[in-house]
Parts: C-alpha cells; sequence; structure tokens
C-alpha cells in the first residue's frame, strides 16, 4: 500500500517538473505592475493588490526554499509541500481548468474539509479572473442546491466520494453545472461529468503545451475590484445570503491586519476551522501566506489535540469554544489531583495573573522574577506542551470570547489576542493590539477601518473591508449598507475611555421581558458556559415574564461527578433526569448568577439529553446557535418551564 501511495506521488511530481519544463514555468511568471495601494505593507513581505499577485509574488520569494508552504497528514504523518510545488499545482490545475471552459467571471463552487488541494482549487480559480463560492462540508443536499443554484456554478470541485454524492443528489436541478472534480485521485462511479484532480492535472499540461502566455493574459486583466468570492452566511434564520467580496476588500485587510496581528515567515500556523469561514481563509490562509508563514491542516476539528502537539504550532486561529474546552480540561484534571497538586496549580495561577500584571506596568520585581521560573517549571511548561510547546499567540475571531479565559490562560503564558469582524467586512473590523491587549475587549479598529457607534447602540463600520453588496439582492444590500457607506453590524457595542470596542450583544438577539426589561442574552450565556458542567446554554426568554434555561451538560464531566456521588443511571438521557443531577446543577446556576441583576437571573432550566449540531441544523458552521430552529425544536419543554408560574 505504502509503495504504490509513493510511486504515485513520484509520478504526479514528475508530471508537475515535465509540465514546468515544457512551458519554461521554472522561471516566475511574470505578473502586472503593482496596481498600488493606499495602504503601507509593514507586515506583509511583499506589495499587491490581489490575491494572485500575492500568491505568485510570495512564491518567486521563496521559489529555492525547501521550506513547505503546506503540511497535511499522509498515511500517519505530516507531510509539506514547499512553495514552489504549490505554485507548479496551481497552474497546472488554473490551465485545466481552462481547458474545461472555465471564464473570467465564471463561479466554482467548493465543498471540502480544509486540505491542500482546496487552497489549489481557491488559487487556480482566481487564476482565471473566475471566482469560488466555498460551503461549508456538513451542509445536506438542499442546502448545497439552494447556494450553487442561486450562484449559478459551472463547476463544483468536492473532497471525497460522500461530498460528491451529494451534488449527485441533486446535480439534475443544477442547471449551469458542467462538470464535477474530485480532490482524490480514485473515482469508482462512471458518470461522464465527474473528472479527479489528476485528470484536471493532466488537462492542464495538454491545454498549457499548446497555449504557453494563456496564464499571463488571463493574470493582466485581474484587478483589485473583481471579485475574489461568494460566501453564503449561515445566518442563523431563513436562506443565506450571497457576500460579495472583492481582491480589494481582501487585500486591504490582510494588509491592514498583518500590521496589528504579528504572523511570520517564521511561523507554522495550524488551521483546523473550515477554510470557507471567512475568518479563517483571510487570517489563516491569506495572511499567513501574505507574510510567508507555514500553513498545516489539521485531520479534523476532533483531532485538533493531538494535531497540535504533532505540528508544534507558534500561531493557532481559532473560535472561542476551543478555549473552553481547554479550560474545562485543565479545571477537571486538578479538581482530580491530590491537594498538593491542586495547591500548586492555584499558587502558580496565582503567580501568573500578579506576572502579568507587572509585566503590563514594567513593574516586575526579581523575586517576582524568580517565583514565576519555577511557577513555569512546575506547571505552565506542562501545559504549554499540550498546545505544542511553541506556542506565540492564539488569534480568537468568530464570536465573543469572555474576559475570565483570556486572564486565565494569560496567567499559564498562553497569549490569546480576541478580533472582531464579520463576512461582510472581509472579516476584520477590530483587533486586539499583540503588545496592549484587553480583555473584555475586541481591540481597536485596524488602519484604514472607520467605525462608529449609531444612536441606538449599533455598530456601523466603513472602508475598504466593506462587501461589494449580497449577491442578487439589492434590497439586502440597501438596508445592510446606507447612502453614506457605512455597514450596519448588526451588533450593539460601545467604546471604552481608552478607545477599544466592547461588544455587548446582537442587535436581533436582545430580549424584552413581559416587564419591558432589555435583556442581552450573550453576557449571561458567557457566564454559564464557563461552569465546567455545562457545555451548551441557551438561553430563553423573549416577551417572557422570567427568563429560563436549555441547557446541554459537559457529559464527561457530569458522568465522572455522578460515579463519585454514587449516582446510578443507564445512559445520558437517564442521567439528565435524576432528581440527583437536577438539584446538583440547580445548586451551580445559583451559585453563577449571584451577581446578576434579578431579572437577568435564570428562574428554570431543562437539561438535554443529547448536544445541538450542525448536522440537525441546530448551529450555525461556526458554532452560532439558531435560536429560532432551537425554540421551534424544543417548544414543548420551554413552554413546560413556564406552565403554571408567575
Amino acid at each position: 500500500m505504502k509503495k504504490k501511495s509513493s510511486e504515485k506521488l513520484t509520478k504526479r511530481k514528475n508530471l508537475l517538473i515535465l509540465f514546468a519544463s515544457s512551458l519554461n514555468l521554472n522561471r516566475s511568471i511574470r505578473v502586472p505592475a503593482f496596481c498600488g495601494s493606499e495602504f503601507p505593507s509593514m507586515g506583509v513581505i511583499v506589495p499587491f493588490a490581489t490575491i494572485p499577485e500575492m500568491f505568485i509574488r510570495v512564491t518567486d520569494r521563496f521559489s529555492t526554499s525547501d521550506r513547505p508552504y503546506l503540511m497535511h497528514k499522509v498515511q500517519g504523518r505530516y507531510r509539506g509541500l514547499t512553495f514552489a510545488e504549490v505554485r507548479q499545482q496551481v497552474e497546472q490545475f488554473a490551465l485545466g481548468l481552462a481547458a474545461l471552459g472555465v471564464e473570467r467571471g465564471d463561479r466554482i463552487g467548493i465543498i471540502s474539509e480544509s486540505r491542500p488541494e482546496w487552497v489549489i482549487a481557491d488559487l487556480g480559480t482566481l487564476f482565471l479572473g473566475a471566482f469560488d463560492v466555498p460551503v461549508y462540508a456538513t451542509l445536506a443536499p438542499k442546502q448545497i442546491e439552494y447556494i450553487f443554484d442561486d450562484a449559478e456554478v459551472k463547476i463544483v470541485i468536492v473532497s471525497n466520494q460522500s461530498q460528491l454524492s451529494k451534488i449527485l443528489k441533486v446535480l439534475p436541478r443544477l442547471r449551469k453545472v458542467k462538470n464535477v472534480i474530485i480532490m482524490e485521485d480514485q473515482y469508482a462511479g462512471g458518470d461522464h461529468l465527474v473528472l479527479t484532480f489528476q485528470q484536471v492535472y493532466n488537462l492542464g499540461m495538454e491545454f498549457g503545451s499548446k497555449h504557453e502566455a494563456y496564464l499571463h493574459r488571463s493574470l493582466e486583466h485581474i484587478k483589485p475590484n473583481d471579485l475574489c468570492t461568494l460566501i453564503y452566511t449561515s445566518g442563523t434564520t431563513g436562506n443565506p445570503k450571497g457576500v460579495m467580496l472583492s481582491h480589494h476588500n481582501f487585500a486591504s485587510n490582510i494588509i491592514a491586519s498583518a500590521q496589528v496581528i504579528p504572523f511570520n515567515h517564521e511561523d507554522v500556523l495550524l488551521s483546523y476551522l473550515p477554510l470557507c469561514h471567512s475568518f479563517e481563509r483571510m487570517a489563516g490562509y491569506y495572511t499567513a501566506t501574505a507574510c510567508g508563514a507555514t500553513l498545516a491542516f489539521a485531520e479534523s476539528i476532533d483531532t485538533v489535540r493531538e494535531n497540535l502537539i504533532e505540528v508544534g504550532p507558534t500561531v493557532v486561529t481559532s473560535v472561542p469554544r476551543l478555549f473552553e474546552r481547554f479550560y474545562n480540561q485543565i479545571q477537571r484534571q486538578f479538581d482530580g489531583a491530590s491537594p498538593l497538586q491542586r495547591k500548586v496549580f492555584h499558587w502558580a495561577l496565582h503567580v501568573g495573573r500578579r506576572y502579568a500584571k507587572a509585566q503590563r506596568l514594567g513593574l516586575v520585581s526579581s523575586f517576582l522574577r524568580a517565583r514565576h521560573r519555577i511557577a513555569d517549571k512546575l506547571v505552565y511548561q506542562k501545559l504549554k506542551a499540550r498546545v505544542g510547546g511553541r506556542i506565540r499567540f492564539f488569534v480568537s475571531g468568530g464570536a465573543a470570547l469572555a474576559k475570565e479565559f483570556g486572564e486565565f490562560f494569560e496567567a499559564l503564558g498562553i497569549k490569546i489576542i480576541e478580533g472582531y469582524g464579520l463576512t461582510e467586512t472581509s472579516p476584520v473590523i477590530a483587533v486586539n493590539p499583540i503588545d496592549d491587549y484587553k480583555f473584555g475587549t475586541v481591540g481597536k479598529p485596524i488602519p484604514g477601518v472607520e467605525v462608529r457607534i449609531a444612536a441606538d447602540g449599533e455598530i456601523l463600520t466603513r472602508g475598504p473591508h466593506v462587501m461589494n453588496g449580497y449577491w442578487n439582492d439589492r434590497a439586502a444590500t440597501r438596508e445592510a449598507i446606507d447612502k453614506d457607506g457605512w455597514f450596519h453590524t448588526g451588533d450593539i457595542g460601545m467604546f471604552d475611555s481608552e478607545g477599544y470596542l466592547v461588544i455587548t450583544d446582537r442587535k436581533k438577539h436582545l430580549f424584552v421581558s413581559s416587564g419591558g426589561k432589555n435583556i442581552a442574552p450573550q453576557p449571561i450565556e458567557s457566564l454559564f458556559l464557563r461552569n465546567k458542567y455545562i457545555d451548551q446554554f441557551i438561553l430563553i426568554g423573549d416577551r417572557r415574564m422570567f427568563l429560563s434555561a436549555l441547557i446541554v451538560p459537559d457529559f464527561d464531566a457530569l458522568r465522572r461527578y455522578a460515579s463519585s456521588h454514587g449516582i446510578g443511571f443507564d445512559d445520558d438521557s437517564d442521567l439528565v433526569m435524576r432528581e440527583e443531577i437536577i438539584r446538583f446543577m440547580e445548586r451551580n446556576i445559583q451559585e453563577m448568577q449571584r451577581d446578576l441583576a434579578h431579572y437577568e437571573r435564570v428562574r428554570k432550566f431543562t437539561l438535554l439529553d443529547r448536544p445541538l449540531t450542525i448536522e440537525n441544523g441546530e448551529i450555525t458552521p461556526s458554532h452560532k446557535v439558531r435560536r429560532k430552529i432551537v425554540e421551534e425544536r424544543y417548544a414543548d419543554l420551554i413552554e413546560q418551564m413556564y406552565r403554571g408560574l408567575t
């Protein structure tokens, strides 16, 4: 098996070398003169105005380097592709798409988990002046059909047989689709419309030998204001809308973000978020590339813990859920430790907090520094090893990071810098400076981005990062972007006295109790999610007399508690019905909400026996709760909590 795989890799590499030499592409492709940008390039290593221009200039810079650009797991271990190898594959794939009739302005659908072929498909598409429509690999066939039909995609690229089967189910209704390309080398079916990646590479080699200057002419016509991608926002209600983002949108955001987030060419990033997520695509892929970093792909979200240790990344872009789980794992570990170990851990945490505070003020005493070195040896190093041992910092986005989590990890010497943005803003609006971050805020607007707070508290933003609009939806575009160019984010926030942006809630998620009180659910939900026995927490209470909640427990933690207290149970459904468990969770809730206002307190709750999932449509792929769907699905349980109570 290994020999066959090795022969296949050798064959592909030889084809690439033959292809490159036949077109004299061992030298750099010439790109149009740099179009210029009003944004200074302090963090990025090359100037650029479009994504293909960025990629070409970066790969030219590292064309002779043996350092990997992309890394992925093959036969149980991580292997790398150099900048030159990826460049050759992108060029060949682009020419293969051209052979299939892809032209400027065409739309190419991508359904795939994050892997090197995703990058090759994306860049190959952009090389032709076409643009892609990436979707989450977890979407159901009906959802995919809606998006690809609305976008009128011409070719669909899928990762494997499972994703291919989704497309084949809806293919008869996708009128514009001409071909489907599967990333795997083997395809067992007989559909003549389906091609493997290798077949597309072969088409590219043949096409390129007959059209030697084709890519150069194509690249000459790509302009900054051309569309780069069409990202359909998952949304929490209704059909998704296609967000039109141009090369200029991305380029401005990359260059500005790189001035605040200090990526460099020595960094290794571990990517575990889907590349179709605008945050991961811009920060973890495009900005990392523009800074010359190496990008390693996790096998899946379930293997992140193992992949962190295998890769040893220096930077990871993440959503807060990863930190919440890591925090709960640490807490559970020390809860089960000996009294001495718990004492040492809490002492180290105390020292870490004091050290971080003193370091900010520039007042670290020799005594505190010595204690910190001891704590590092006893505690911090062991915990840092769990994230690979080389982390310089994490970048958190996609949702609010609780202040307590940021401070907790800072005390352990693991730095998290939080940012804020939306798909419609390419996506970054604000980021905490690496050397002057402030937990509980999302930092300050990045260069070139304007932010102001409307009279009703809504955050508005204007600048080159704001989308071109929604695809085929002028009414929604006019509603989102006013006549003065301000994009209405739908988030409620404020600037603190030092100019840091604070997000308080979603405008549409504000509850109004039957007593007329305005209640922001997000801070309350974030409070309860810190509890190690709670995995998911959904606050209920809009137009209700009081607040209630649907709670998905952390079943691992709850099972351990039940076992240690002699509480018998058959399965998770039985566990959440046990009176002892309900009373225990009630005590936890009462303890956590002591400092909340009376009207912000949860009076009733129901424990659910299974997690909310993407597959069931209850949360979005970026792990935001689809509140309307959840409330409809659990309507009977919700009504039971309010029945007969005042």
